[in-house]
C-alpha cells in the first residue's frame, strides 16, 4: 500500500482532473464524479465536490488574496488550484496546512505557467494565514511579498 502523502498527491491530482472537466464541460463536479466508470478516490471526491459546494465562500476569499488579479483573468489550473487549496484550508482541518500549499505548488510546476507555481503559493500563504490559527507564513511567501505581484502569470 502505498503511503498517504503518495495517495493524496495522487488524489489531488486526481481532483483537478475532475475540476478541469467539470469547468470545460459547464457542468457540476458532482455530476463529472457521478459519470465516471469507477469511482474516484474519496479524498478526490471530497475536495472536487467540496469546491463545488463552497465555491462561491472561497471564490470570496481567493478575489480578497489575489491582489491585482480577477478570478476570470487568472488561468483555469491556477483558479482550480487555489479553490483546492483553499477549500482544504477551510474544511480539511486534518490536512496540515504546508501540505496543502505544497500540493498546490507542485501541481502549478506540472499543469500551469511557468510564474503559477510561485503565484499560487503566494496567495494561498495569505489565506492560510487568515483562515488557519496559529500558522506560520509559508517559508516561500517572504519571496513572493518581497516582490510584490511581479511574479504573478499573466494571461491578460
Amino acid at each position: 500500500m502505498p503511503p498517504v502523502a503518495s495517495t493524496r498527491r495522487q488524489a489531488r491530482e486526481r481532483a483537478l482532473g475532475l475540476l478541469y472537466e467539470a469547468v470545460s464541460k459547464g457542468r457540476s463536479a458532482r455530476s463529472v464524479v457521478d459519470d465516471q466508470p469507477v469511482e474516484p478516490d474519496p479524498f478526490a471526491v471530497d475536495v472536487a465536490t467540496g469546491v463545488d459546494e463552497h465555491q462561491a465562500d472561497i471564490d470570496e476569499l481567493i478575489r480578497r488574496f489575489a491582489r491585482g488579479w480577477t478570478l476570470e483573468r487568472m488561468p483555469v489550473i491556477d483558479r482550480l488550484l487555489l479553490r483546492m487549496g483553499s477549500y482544504e484550508l477551510l474544511q480539511r482541518p486534518d490536512v496540515p496546512t504546508a501540505a496543502v500549499i505544497s500540493e498546490a505548488v507542485e501541481l502549478a510546476k506540472r499543469f500551469s505557467t511557468d510564474d503559477s507555481s510561485r503565484f499560487v503559493n503566494g496567495v494561498l500563504a495569505r489565506i492560510a494565514d487568515e483562515v488557519r490559527e496559529g500558522t506560520r507564513p509559508h517559508p516561500a511567501r517572504a519571496a513572493y511579498d518581497d516582490e510584490g505581484d511581479k511574479g504573478t502569470p499573466d494571461n491578460g
